[in-house]
This record gives C-alpha cells, sequence and structure tokens, in this order.
C-alpha cells in the first residue's frame, strides 16, 4: 500500500525539464529565465503559469503541444509580440494573464491572435503602457469575455467605440488610469454587474443611468457631483463607493435601488438645512446644467434636500467619515431604518440627537469619534433607542456626560469607547458629586471599555458594579492610581486586559494580585524603578513594561507564576544594569517565552548602551569587580602586602642574625650576683 500510494504521489508531483513543476496537470514554471515555452512539457497541461521570466514573443508554435490548456499566464515577462497564430491549438484557453508586458508595441498583432480565441472568458491587460484606442483593438474580437482588466494603463477618454461587443461582460477594471472623461462608454455592456474606475481623475459623474450594475467603485477620483438620471428604473446597485473624492453634497441616488453599501468617506460633503453660524439655506436651491449632445436637461435642488431623489430604505452600512458635516438634515435617519453600520467620525459636529422616530432599530455600529460633541441627546420615551447597539465610539470630542439611563435602552452594547473627553465615572468623590458623570453600572453586557485619556482622578467607589467588562483602558491618566485598586473589585472575576499606560504609576505598593483573571497588562510609559512583587502571583500572557526606570527584574522571574504563564513580555526603554542581568539569561531559557522588543532592549555601563545578549569582554571584566564578593576582595588586596611585610621582616633577620645574638649574650651571658 505504501509503495503504490508513494507511486502516485510521484506522478502528481514531479520535477519537469526546464526546472518547472507539474502538479496533477498545472506546470508551474515561474522565475525560471526561460526565453521561450518549453517545447518538452507534458502535453496533457491544462494550466500553466509563466510569470516572471524573460519571454518577449509568442510564437505560432509557441503552444502547439497543449492542446488541453485552458488557463495560461504571462504576466512581467516584458512581452512585445503574440503572434497571430500562437492559439490556434488553444481554442479552449478561457483565462489568459498579460500583465505587466509592452504589448503596445505591437498591439494590432497581438489583438489578431486573441481574436483566434472563441472561449476566452477571463483577460488581463494592467501594466502594459495602453491607450484607449489600442484597448479597443485588442477587444474589439473579444464577445466571450465576462472578466477584462486594462487596469495600471494610459486610458485618458472612453467613449462608445472603446468596448463594443463585449456583450457577455460582467467584470470591468480600469483603475489607477488616467481617465478624465467617460461618453456613454458602458452603454452597450447590458451584463456589466461590477465596474471598478478607482484612482482616475473623473470630475463628476452624471447621468448615471446603468440600472444593471451592482458595483460600483469610483473612489480615489477628483468627484465633486454624483447626480443619477430622473426616472423610476429599478437600478440593481448594491455597493457605491466614492470616497476619496471632492463631493460637495449627497449624492442623488436613484429613487429604486437595492443599495445597502455606500461608501463617502474623505470628501467635502456637509448638509446646509442648518449652518453653525446660526444661518440657514432652506430656500435656496441649485440648478446642475446636464448637456447630452443636443439635448440639455436641468435639474432644480434645494440645497438642504439633497436627498429628494434617494431611497436609502436598504442601505446597511453608510460611511460619512473625514467630511465637514456640521448636522444633518431632519428625518434622515429616519429614512436608513435597515442602518448596522453608521460611520460619522472625522466631522464637525457639535450634537447629535436621537428620538424614537429615528430609533435606528438595526444599527450595530456608532461611530461618532473625532468630532467636536458637547451634547449627546436622547429623547427617551415609551419606545427602544439603539436596542440592537453593539459598538459606540464616543472618543475624542467634548462630552462631559451621556444622557442619563441611556444604557437603559442599549440592551446589547459590548464596546464603549470614551476616550479623550473630559469625563467622569459615576459615582464621583465627595468632593465632586455636584459634577456629570458617566453610569455604566448594571450594564451586564459591556465587555470592552476605553477611558484613555479622560482626566479621571482618583477612582473611588464602585464605577464597575454590575458590569463584565473584560477590556478596560485607563490609559493617560495621569493621577487615576491615586490610591489602591479597590475600585476593581467588581472586576476580579471578569477583567482580562487592562492598560494602565501611563498613568504615572511609580509605587511597587500597588496591589494587582487580586486580579487574577488578567491575561494581558500593560504597565508602560510609567516611571517604576523596581518590580511590583504583586506582579509575580499573576498568571499572565502578555506583560508591558516599557519606558520605565527599571534597572533589574527579579532573578527568579523566569520561576514565579507570571514567568511559566508569560507568552510575550516587552521590556525596551528601560536604563538596565548591565552588570546585573542574570534575570535577562533566565528569560532567554524560559520556554515559551518571547521577549518581544528583544532587539531594542538595551542596558547602560556607564555612559554607554549596550545589547545584553552581546556585552563586549572589557565590560564583562569590569562587572566581575562590581559584583565580586567584597571580604574576598579585601583578602586578595591585603595579601600581597602581608606577604612583602613577612619577606622583609625575614630579610631583616636574616642579616642582623649574628648581632642580635651577640648582643644576647652580652646580655645574658654574664653572671648575676645573689
Amino acid at each position: 500500500l505504501a509503495v503504490g500510494w508513494g507511486s502516485r504521489m510521484d506522478a502528481a508531483w514531479a520535477p519537469s525539464p526546464g526546472g518547472c513543476e507539474l502538479v496533477q496537470s498545472i506546470m508551474d514554471c515561474t522565475g525560471r529565465w526561460l526565453s521561450s515555452i518549453p517545447g518538452n512539457l507534458q502535453g496533457n497541461t491544462e494550466e500553466l503559469f509563466l510569470d516572471d521570466n524573460t519571454i518577449h514573443v509568442l510564437g505560432n508554435s509557441s503552444l502547439l503541444l497543449y492542446p488541453q490548456l485552458w488557463h495560461l499566464t504571462l504576466a512581467r515577462n516584458r512581452l512585445q509580440l503574440i503572434e497571430p497564430g500562437a492559439f490556434l491549438s488553444s481554442q479552449g484557453l478561457e483565462v489568459l494573464s498579460l500583465t505587466d508586458n509592452l504589448l503596445f508595441t505591437n498591439y494590432s498583432l497581438t489583438a489578431a491572435a486573441l481574436s483566434a480565441l472563441p472561449a476566452l472568458r477571463t483577460l488581463d491587460l494592467s501594466g502594459n503602457q495602453l491607450r484607449e484606442d489600442m484597448v479597443s483593438v485588442l477587444v474589439s474580437n473579444l464577445s466571450s469575455l465576462e472578466s477584462l482588466s486594462v487596469a495600471r494603463n494610459i486610458i485618458m477618454r472612453l467613449d462608445s467605440s472603446t468596448f463594443t461587443n463585449l456583450t457577455q461582460l460582467l467584470e470591468l477594471n480600469l483603475e489607477k488610469n488616467y481617465i478624465f472623461e467617460i461618453d456613454n462608454a458602458f452603454e452597450g455592456l447590458q451584463r456589466l454587474q461590477r465596474l471598478n474606475i478607482a484612482y482616475n481623475y473623473l470630475p463628476c459623474l452624471v447621468g448615471f443611468g446603468l440600472t444593471q450594475l451592482r458595483v460600483l467603485n469610483v473612489s480615489n477620483n477628483v468627484i465633486e457631483w454624483f447626480l443619477t438620471l430622473e426616472n423610476d428604473d429599478l437600478f440593481e446597485l448594491e455597493v457605491l463607493d466614492l470616497s476619496h473624492n471632492r463631493l460637495l453634497f449627497f449624492p442623488v441616488l436613484p429613487r429604486q435601488n437595492k443599495l445597502h453599501s455606500l461608501l463617502l468617506q474623505d470628501n467635502r460633503m456637509s448638509f446646509y438645512q442648518r449652518l453653525p453660524n446660526g444661518t440657514s439655506l432652506a430656500n435656496v436651491t441649485m440648478q446642475f446644467l446636464i448637456i447630452d449632445g443636443n439635448v440639455t436637461n436641468i435639474t432644480t435642488v434645494r440645497l438642504w434636500d439633497e436627498l429628494c431623489h434617494s431611497n436609502l430604505s436598504s442601505l446597511r452600512l453608510l460611511d460619512m467619515s473625514q467630511n465637514q458635516v456640521w448636522g444633518l438634515p431632519d428625518d434622515f435617519l429616519a429614512q436608513v431604518p435597515s442602518l448596522t453600520h453608521l460611520k460619522l467620525n472625522q466631522n464637525c459636529l457639535e450634537a447629535f440627537h436621537l428620538s424614537e422616530e429615528d430609533s435606528l432599530a438595526m444599527l450595530t455600529e456608532l461611530d461618532l469619534s473625532q468630532n467636536q460633541l458637547v451634547e449627546l441627546g436622547v429623547k427617551v420615551g415609551t419606545g427602544d433607542i439603539l436596542p440592537n447597539l453593539q459598538l459606540f465610539n464616543l472618543s475624542t470630542n467634548r462630552l462631559q456626560a451621556l444622557p442619563p439611563g441611556i444604557f437603559t435602552h442599549t440592551r446589547k452594547i459590548t464596546t464603549l469607547d470614551l476616550s479623550r473627553n473630559q469625563v467622569g465615572l459615576c459615582p464621583l468623590p465627595d468632593e465632586a458629586k455636584s459634577l456629570p458623570c458617566v453610569d455604566i453600572r448594571g450594564v451586564e453586557t459591556l465587555t470592552h471599555l476605553s477611558l484613555a485619556g479622560c482626566g479621571l482622578q482618583g477612582m473611588g467607589g464602585r464605577p464597575f458594579q454590575g458590569t463584565s467588562l473584560m477590556h478596560l483602558d485607563l490609559s493617560d491618566n495621569r493621577q487615576v492610581l491615586n490610591g489602591d485598586l479597590a475600585w476593581l473589585q467588581d472586576l476580579v472575576l471578569t477583567l482580562q486586559v487592562l492598560s494602565l499606560r501611563n498613568t504615572s504609576l511609580s509605587s511597587t505598593a500597588v496591589d494587582f494580585s487580586a486580579l487574577q483573571s488578567l491575561v494581558r497588562l500593560d504597565l508602560s510609559g510609567n516611571s517604576l524603578a523596581a518590580f511590583p512583587p504583586s506582579l509575580g502571583t499573576l498568571r499572565l500572557r502578555s506583560l508591558d513594561l516599557r519606558d520605565n526606570c527599571l534597572r533589574a527584574l527579579p532573578l527568579d522571574v523566569a520561576q514565579v507564576p507570571l514567568g511559566r504563564s508569560l507568552r510575550e513580555l516587552y521590556l525596551g526603554r528601560n536604563p538596565y544594569n548591565c552588570c546585573t542581568l542574570g534575570w535577562w539569561d533566565a528569560l532567554q531559557q524560559a520556554e515559551g517565552l518571547r521577549v518581544a522588543d528583544g532587539q531594542e532592549v538595551t542596558c547602560r555601563h556607564g555612559s554607554r548602551a549596550l545589547s545584553p545578549g552581546a556585552l563586549p569582554e572589557p565590560v564583562l571584566q569590569s562587572c566581575r569587580w562590581q559584583t565580586a564578593d567584597l571580604a574576598l576582595l579585601y583578602l586578595v588586596l591585603a595579601l600581597p602586602t602581608c606577604l612583602t611585610l613577612l619577606v622583609a621582616f625575614v630579610l631583616a633577620f636574616l642579616m642582623l642574625k649574628e648581632k642580635l645574638l651577640k648582643m644576647v649574650k652580652t646580655r645574658c651571658g654574664v653572671s648575676s650576683p645573689y
């Protein structure tokens, strides 16, 4: 059985002449420096990949030996010519990629070769320096095409002659050209469903009437106006991407459409019913003059009622971020009952009001971050407001509080971002009880809360009572830790991720031991001069200690419960002592632990910053002297002196021996009288 299985594998994957690899009927000759198609490959090859070679000409006989070929790629070959008879033996070819070549040089002969492919469904001509007239010639006889890409060429203008006879085309990619004008270029493409004209130079789109189109991407142009034909035809349009343009007004959309995604990010769009200076343009009208051949149409639109022709009832995603929106027109939110994602971040909103009529019952994500909000108004009645909201982003505004009881209506909220607002959490300390605050107590569904940069001071009481927070960000609050962590007592069983970055933490007496559910802790950007002992009892998987004042870690850091559970550790930008790196060696030997920023970790020796893993020998010797036992050091220093004195005494005794003996005899040899 093993022998039989092995023989079948050899047949499925085997090296081929020319260095190509054969997997079943797929031949991969990518990057083999081939100047022509090998003639000794398997005859039953169905897919042939020849990308990144040096094939300049595809000759008439190049594919004669591969009649079963249906997929051929020749990307990045500097291909200049495909001879007219090159595909005569490959009538079944369905997919052909010729991207990033030089087909502009002999495009007419190449067009003759392509016309011999009656079954071709997908053709990629991207990056071939083709003009619009060349493209017209190349695709003129490809009536079977369903997908065509001519991206990254030098097309500047499209008209009705560019894509003639492409009656079966479903997808067309024109991105990254130089297109500034389109004149009835797509009217004959009756089956076209996906059109990509991104990254061009279109100044406007007026008289849009492609009813069969499902996806239109015109992002990254210079479009100021988008106007649909005024009629009651049903448009199949589902996705419209107008992001990164210069839109001045909300697009005039088809009255009857199936639009579910509208992307308007990064434009210059605003509404004009109410202006920030208190004035109104409610009675001011704008006239659009549309000239189509000999026919002239005038469309009049009131500035504050740009939605007069738009049907947004099926819309689920609306992205209007990075615009100049000061406020939304009356009843705007009532026109989007199916909306699930609304992005209004990075605008000029000063207030945002919700009522039962604008309940946004299906909304799951609301992003109002990076505005100038000072008021979030909620008109509470008997009905629910935002009943399905899960993600609420209010970061970087000027809020000081939220409407009382707002979270009694948002029964499914899981993520709340209040960072960089001057808000406090209820209950406030006694001395600040008169100030407004945000009350999240009892919001059982809330799992992610960000209060970064909110100016929180001396947290007290039980602000998280009745919640099940798993992620809590308190970073950039310089005075939030003016005491113990007793205010986190309601989160000891649920809190998994805690960020205390840049909170002026300097005391190692702060006790983290109660937070036994923590798996990720960020203490970076503080003033810790020593490792907090209470961390040793935690079973973290990630710990960030960057940008502190640590000179060393405990020697047993790898043996305590923390060291055994840690998988990711950040230690950079601390002034470690190069002579006390025993802890570093222990970390390197710890199984499963990765110092994620190990390449950035340095230690200090004098004025030098060195890598702890490659200390020079002079530094090691200096450290040995500094860390040696002082008693032994004194003994070593005193021993030469003692020996020197002993030798000197012995020599002096030997030299003065006779004199000393005579002196003794003289004094002791005379008898004493009794």
